[in-house]
């Protein structure tokens, strides 16, 4: 017979409890009085009492972590049982409120990554036989989804290239469960109108959902246009500093609450470590966000009007033909933006010239990068789709950091001046 290490934490935790319950009352008392008798003597022992003092608190702190994650997975005498996976332990809930709150949601859940927060968005809601209507420029990931598991599962969908409301409606079937955007996108940057996608589907009783995470809630806040879900690549802007990876949804609680019934069995939630790092990144979003969208308007501007670039796609652009658009449903532009060289096949050089701006697989971090999505997001979809979609081999997709705007300049001035 094994050695059930929870049950006997679990038969422990009660015992040590008590133990602590019973101390912890008097051994602050009891310490305390000892050391105002010696204080008494002389106040020259004062910084020496006020030491003790805080040792005392802190161990007494100490103790009570201790009995309360001995108790934290217990589940005798309790009405919720809190364990991870059910996206109910304390920090989870938490933070699930804070984000609820930035994207002015009643509910949301905390995921292991984005596109497990993608995927629980979508199959909590769908069956085989259904339909979904996706927008074609979207996160490779979301496209290999959907290219590689629907068939599996015999849900049908269509990739609509447009952005004009009439061709998603032309798409709508009996069997369409879901409209699925993504705004601005990745990697282009393109803009679609959050008002008319809402209002289509709930004229159609479908759901509607929306990948958040290249604008960031800081941004753009996709509820208050009618949008049903909200999701966020929680490893970018959310996250903030590269070194986590996690996804969110936020909807009503009705909706929530089915997406969590089957989350459960996915398996997909956040550990409570990272959950802790997720929080402490949100303290400084709106900080972070904000310094992002002034430099990626500068940088637009400077590569704009560059004679080595071919194109520049950034939706606080003039140019852009999103921009009015972008300006009535977002508050700032986003801290990204792609653009083409002139000469394509240089791109790669480019790159490996930048010494500040750095070549990475990720986005939305305090540290400017720069990344080929042919090689990198949009890897996994054949050369011909890419294509399809506006996506070139010489794309490059640009996170705009905090760093100072001169340094990002002249990084950049002196890489085309290799090239």
């Amino acid at each position: 017979m094994g050695f059930n290490f929870m049950a006997a934490l679990g038969g422990a935790a009660s015992q040590i409890t008590k133990d602590i319950e019973e101390q912890e009352k008097d051994v602050k008392l009891r310490t305390r009085t000892i050391l105002d008798r010696h204080v008494a003597e002389t106040a020259a022992n004062r910084k020496e009492y006020k030491e003790l003092v805080e040792e005392v608190d802190s161990e007494y702190s100490y103790r009570k972590k201790i009995a309360h994650l001995l108790k934290k997975y217990d589940y005798l005498e309790v009405e919720d049982h809190k364990y991870p996976r059910y996206f109910n332990t304390p920090n989870q809930l938490a933070l699930s409120k804070k984000i609820s709150s930035l994207e002015n949601c009643e509910k949301s859940l905390i995921f292991g990554s984005g596109i497990a927060a993608i995927f629980a968005s979508m199959f909590s809601f769908l069956k085989s036989g259904d339909h979904v209507v996706f927008q074609s420029s979207l996160y490779g990931g979301t496209i290999n989804l959907i290219l590689k598991e629907f068939k599996k599962f015999n849900i049908e969908h269509s990739l609509v290239e447009s952005l004009e409301i009439d061709d998603y409606k032309k798409e709508i079937k009996s069997n369409t469960k879901l409209i699925y955007i993504e705004t601005p996108s990745n990697p282009l940057l393109q803009i679609i109108d959050l008002e008319l996608v809402a209002d289509l589907a709930k004229k159609n009783d479908i759901i509607s959902i929306i990948d958040n995470t290249f604008a960031s809630p800081i941004n753009q806040n996709p509820a208050n246009y009618g949008i049903d879900i909200i999701i966020h690549s929680a490893t970018k802007y959310l996250g903030g500093h590269s070194d986590i990876l996690a996804g969110t949804i936020s909807s009503s609680k009705i909706l929530i609450d089915k997406i969590l019934e089957s989350s459960i069995n996915y398996g997909g939630n956040l550990s409570e470590h990272t959950v802790w790092l997720l929080e402490r990144s949100i303290k400084t979003l709106s900080l972070r966000v904000k310094a992002q969208n002034t430099n990626a308007l500068k940088i637009a501007e400077f590569l704009n009007g560059n004679e080595n670039i071919k194109s520049v796609y950034y939706p606080g652009l003039k140019s852009h033909p999103q921009h009015e658009l972008a300006k009535k449903q977002m508050y700032g532009f986003g801290g990204m933006l792609s653009f083409l060289l002139k000469d394509e096949k240089k791109s790669d050089a480019f790159t490996r010239y930048l010494k500040i701006i750095k070549p990475a697989m990720s986005l939305g971090g305090v540290e400017s990068t720069i990344t080929s999505p042919s090689l990198t997001s949009h890897s996994k979809i054949s050369k011909e789709k890419r294509e399809k979609f506006g996506i070139s081999d010489g794309l490059l997709r640009f996170s705009v950091g905090i760093e100072d705007y001169d340094d990002l300049e002249n990084d950049l001035t002196l890489a085309f001046q290799k090239i």
